[in-house]
């Protein structure tokens, strides 16, 4: 991304401040040293816009708006990294370097999350990943800088894909996005399945990003006689996948589709007579609860436009907000001045808010809280605007996610 693109996305996309009610300071300098500024990187423009983009600035935007009055002056940038590790570092550098950035949020893609994930750890920095998936964050690439929020390829691995297999779905076949997320969602999948007691009896790697057609890798799973074919995707990629796999009569041979990570921006996409019947795991839908509902309802009047509140926006969210107390806990200066120092503040405080209720962050850096097992409604079910799920299963925190001791993180102490 050259830099008058970014700069235009910086200023057309997000750049705000929200300011406190304090007086002002007196210069340029001892206001960018009372400022908290935090950027929010992801995807903007590519298969993941959809559960990212204007509703994960909005939601941060938030949670800024909730912690203004407390008494921070408070800033927030925006740049898409298009997918790329290279792009997502560069900019992240001259964030921290040149900008002021402390906090950096979303990262989207595994591949450029890991990137940046080291990058935090080198500047001293605070990365929030709030829309990646990969599992190796709080296992052997965590570090002290990083908290992985919301969801990750362990607790999706074990929902669904358990959840698949008890139903009858003992062979399987992936569609894997070619990059650290569709690998490490195979691979824990893949874990799962056969301690069940199924077989996975094939995979096809397909390139990431800018696959559209997959009929090949559809074919490929069809000729395979697997009973289910695991879609280790996301975004456009996973819906591109369940309407051609639609077209392909695939559902009405008895084969099950299996989305692994599905966002109900997904199927907001495809539609309730395409998607219907599908079964997904999430650790936040918007019709849970009053609080929920009021958590998308504040999003959605600050974003407009008629996208429904994912997962992932609500961790943006939720991230936000824990890190900004830590911040007013901790002081301006001493959380501006040591990453790791906020990152412990932020583990040591335990977790709160509207749109995933109470919780903790571990050692590991995994914040943990409950999991949904959905599936989506028929046409006929559905009673309004975005009432797209019904609740399968709950799963405790403990339970859902990856015990402590068994993801090799060198900050877990035996």
């Amino acid at each position: 991304m050259n830099e008058t693109s970014r700069r235009g996305l910086l200023a057309g996309a997000a750049a705000l401040p929200v300011l406190s009610g304090l007086p002002a300071p007196r210069s340029a300098r001892a206001q960018a040293a009372n400022t908290v500024k935090i950027g929010l990187l992801s995807d903007m423009s590519g298969p993941y816009r959809d559960l990212n983009g204007p509703n994960s600035i909005a939601a941060a935007r938030l949670a800024l708006q909730e912690m203004a009055p407390r008494g921070l002056t408070l800033d927030l940038v925006v740049a898409d990294h298009q997918n790329r590790p290279d792009v997502g570092v560069n900019i992240a550098r001259q964030w921290f370097d040149r900008d002021g950035v402390d906090m950096v949020l979303n990262l989207a893609a595994s591949s450029v999350a890991l990137a940046v994930s080291d990058l935090a750890r080198e500047k001293n920095k605070v990365m929030i990943a709030t829309s990646t998936a990969t599992s190796d964050l709080t296992g052997r690439a965590c570090n002290p800088n990083t908290i992985h929020w919301v969801y990750d390829t362990y607790m999706l691995a074990k929902s669904t894909g358990s959840a698949m297999v008890r139903a009858g779905g003992d062979t399987w076949f992936f569609v894997t996005a070619d990059y650290a997320f569709g690998h490490a969602l195979e691979r824990d999948t893949s874990t799962f399945v056969r301690n069940a007691g199924g077989r996975v009896v094939g995979s096809a790697r397909t390139p990431f990003p800018g696959t559209t057609d997959f009929s090949s890798f559809l074919l490929q799973a069809q000729a395979s006689r697997a009973k289910v074919i695991g879609l280790a995707n996301a975004g456009t990629d996973t819906t591109n996948c369940i309407k051609q796999a639609a077209e392909f009569g695939l559902t009405r041979r008895g084969i099950k589709l299996a989305s692994m990570l599905m966002f109900i921006t997904d199927v907001h996409a495809l539609g309730l007579e395409t998607a219907q019947g599908l079964v997904c795991s999430a650790s936040y839908y918007w019709d849970m609860n009053d609080q929920t509902r009021d958590v998308a309802r504040r999003v959605r009047a600050i974003a407009g436009g008629d996208t429904p509140v994912a997962m992932s926006h609500a961790g943006d969210y939720s991230g936000t907000l824990h890190y900004l107390k830590a911040v007013l806990d901790m002081g301006v200066a001493a959380a501006k001045a040591d990453g790791r120092a906020t990152v412990a503040r932020m583990k040591a405080m335990p977790t709160q808010d509207n749109a995933f209720g109470a919780g903790s962050i571990r050692a590991d850096g995994r914040k943990i809280h409950p999991v949904y097992l959905f599936e989506v409604k028929t046409p006929a079910e559905s009673r309004g605007q975005h009432d797209y799920y019904k609740l399968l299963q709950t799963s405790t925190p403990e339970d859902a996610f990856r015990p402590l001791n068994e993801g090799g993180c060198s900050l877990v102490r035996s």
